[in-house]
């Protein structure tokens, strides 16, 4: 047995462990096509079967809510963010957006490109340490649509509930927490997610949206960004990831096995609640800069009292085996992310460390 490394990686990050070994298994020949299912024809009946399989399981997951469609896209959320507004985005419209961090600000930025923006409420001036209040968010009479991101992956903030918008579509970018716990889609217009954190590997963007929204796009946007032409051909247009789309399908598979997102909820608060019960009883030693009402039960970023102590703290922790607690560049400090994959040993392992760590240098 190869001994697995505890795995905090923002992303790609961990995967499910059975649904590795699951794909290892059917990775030459896939049910007794001779094939892998990289190999096959995505216009074949084997391949369309599995991609059409994980749309409805995605929607099952979600309680099967009417008028929605799921689209396997390419491109990262990254892409996303300039599709929305070219789709969306029309003239005398504005574009509303929430600014929460790091993504939340490159989603806009890239919208600003397209159109008219606006900040409808921004958490900027405490650094992105909280979630604004949900009463502070205005929502301009023109607005296309506000746009939300539920979870920010650097910072380590996420929504606890979601504004009501209204006649105003709602579209949230979903990457980092997406089925991390139970939520209502009807909320939502439209959700977008790169699948790398909690859905499988890099190479697929999880669409859920509905209908009318898909239904027509502007004409004058090239062919490939107009998700009308992913609806109209169940996201098989061109070539998708089909590997990726295979692996989003075992995931889920993965997610029904751990009793749904109930279940993976509340295994994933007990996981969050130890680090971050291990950050709040070090009596400063570790630090959670975000704000207690915001806190993210998948991205966790804490402090130490030196930047020289969080250089150790990532030289011991990589001696043991931990991987990828190096907080992002462009905040530093330290980050563990706790994606669904991420097992509560590996999470019990990390607040045992944590503890040892302090009891040496604190």
């Amino acid at each position: 047995m190869t001994k697995r490394a505890y795995n905090f990686n923002a992303g790609p990050a961990a995967l499910p462990l059975e649904v590795l070994e699951r794909a290892q298994a059917e990775f030459v020949d896939f049910r007794g096509t001779g094939m892998s299912i990289m190999e096959m024809s995505h216009r074949g009946k084997v391949y369309e079967e599995v991609h059409n399989e994980a749309q409805s399981r995605l929607l099952s997951l979600l309680g099967n809510p009417s008028g929605y469609k799921v689209l396997f896209l390419q491109g990262g959320a990254s892409t996303q963010f300039a599709m929305v507004p070219m789709n969306f985005l029309t003239a005398g419209k504005t574009g509303s957006y929430v600014l929460t961090g790091s993504w939340a600000s490159k989603a806009e930025k890239e919208a600003r490109l397209i159109g008219e923006t606006h900040i409808a409420a921004s958490s900027e001036n405490n650094k992105f340490m909280s979630i604004p209040d949900l009463s502070s968010i205005e929502i301009p009479e023109n607005a296309a649509y506000l746009h939300v991101t539920s979870n920010e992956t650097i910072e380590g903030s996420q929504y606890q509930q979601y504004p009501d918008t209204g006649n105003v579509p709602l579209i949230a970018d979903m990457s980092s927490d997406i089925l991390c716990r139970e939520f209502d889609v009807n909320q939502f217009d439209f959700i977008y997610a790169g699948a790398q954190k909690n859905l499988g590997p890099s190479g697929v963007t999880v669409v859920i949206a509905r209908e009318e929204l898909l239904a027509e796009s502007p004409k004058h946007i090239p062919t490939m960004l107009r998700f009308s032409t992913h609806a109209a051909n169940n996201s098989l247009y061109n070539t998708p990831p089909s590997f990726s789309v295979y692996m989003v399908n075992e995931v889920l598979k993965w997610i029904e096995e751990q009793g749904s997102l109930a279940g993976v909820e509340k295994i994933n608060r007990e996981k969050a609640g130890l680090i971050y019960d291990t950050i709040d009883s070090s009596e400063g030693f570790y630090r959670g800069p975000v704000e207690a009402g915001s806190r993210s039960i998948m991205n966790i970023t804490f402090r130490l009292p030196s930047e020289e102590l969080e250089k150790q703290f990532i030289k011991e922790s990589e001696q043991e085996g931990f991987v990828g607690l190096k907080g992002h560049r462009s905040v530093g400090g330290l980050r563990a992310s706790i994606y669904n994959a991420v097992p509560y040993e590996n999470v019990k392992a990390l607040a045992d460390f944590m503890n040892h760590f302090q009891k040496n240098h604190g």
